[in-house]
């Protein structure tokens, strides 16, 4: 980490000080680290959120069933259904990041962020962001590095992993990036972009990682959805001025604090929560004895 920051309130001193816009230390970073130009970047970002938008349309006009059945097209579902309890908007956002997530569910093209895992929430909250406010491109990839850079300090101070956090590290994480990027493409001000973040985490704090037959598929799919949802409202709270209380880096502690105390059996091992459930272990029969491959001895 030769340049980018340890925690939110460097990243903020650096900002008051030089005046600079969020994603431009994050922009700085990403030059040194890949020893490429500005000009490099910026059509790598755009080809990472292309993969986004493209899996956002995929997920609502695939057809999106995994190997295991579990996944079985809930976007498409979402969309056609008569009864509609969200706003238009609302609405959109939910079958935009649980369709994203789907294509992960089915092997499709996503783009990790911060994880597979959670790889439905970024685009989500951003593809809707930007239909809703008509924001152009470049503001959007300006919003990417600034989740990029939410997502860098959180991994040095707690963790980005379900294997080591909890699902609080992966889903949590994606929506705290996703509700720091909402804020900052719509005009927020540094303080009430990390408020978000730090809202977002206290809302997704111990969320256990339970994943049924050790799939990334339920609970995965839905709680993509629903962060998308709290990044959204997180934001809503932080650009309206409301104080988190408890600072964002104090937050980012916490996650590492709940993660290192969880039982390991929550932690992506699919040996507690949903996983441990008696449907959960039938489905699990099911799903590992027809993928099981017998190798030959040597």
């Amino acid at each position: 980490m030769s340049l980018l920051f340890t925690d939110f309130a460097s990243w903020q001193a650096h900002c008051a000080a030089t005046g600079e816009p969020l994603y431009q230390p994050v922009l700085a970073y990403e030059i040194e680290q890949k020893g490429a130009t500005e000009e490099a970047i910026w059509p790598t970002l755009q080809r990472a959120y292309d993969v986004m938008r493209d899996a956002v349309h995929e997920g609502q006009t695939g057809n999106m069933t995994s190997r295991s059945g579990m996944i079985n097209n809930g976007a498409k579902k979402i969309a056609a259904s008569p009864i509609t309890v969200l706003s238009p908007e609302f609405k959109e956002l939910v079958i935009s990041a649980l369709g994203a997530k789907e294509v992960n569910s089915c092997m499709g093209r996503v783009v990790a962020a911060p994880t597979a895992g959670a790889s439905g929430i970024l685009p989500g909250v951003l593809t809707t962001i930007q239909r809703i406010h008509k924001l152009s491109d470049r503001k959007i990839l300006e919003g990417l590095l600034v989740a990029a850079g939410v997502a860098l300090i959180i991994e040095q101070n707690a963790s980005l992993a379900g294997a080591v956090g909890g699902c609080q590290a992966e889903t949590g994480s994606a929506a705290a990036m996703g509700a720091g990027a909402i804020v900052y493409c719509l005009g927020g001000s540094v303080e009430e972009t990390f408020a978000a973040v730090a809202i977002t985490i206290q809302c997704m704090l111990g969320l256990v990682c339970d994943p049924v037959a050790g799939l990334v598929e339920v609970p995965c799919v839905v709680r993509n959805a629903s962060a998308a949802a709290i990044a959204f409202s997180s934001a809503q709270i932080a650009i309206a001025g409301v104080d988190p209380v408890i600072p964002v880096d104090q937050c980012v502690a916490a996650l590492g604090e709940v993660g290192q105390s969880m039982e390991t059996r929550y932690k992506e091992t699919a040996l507690g929560g949903l996983a441990n459930t008696r449907r959960g272990r039938e489905i699990e029969k099911m799903v590992l004895v027809q993928d099981v491959n017998i190798l030959p001895d040597e």
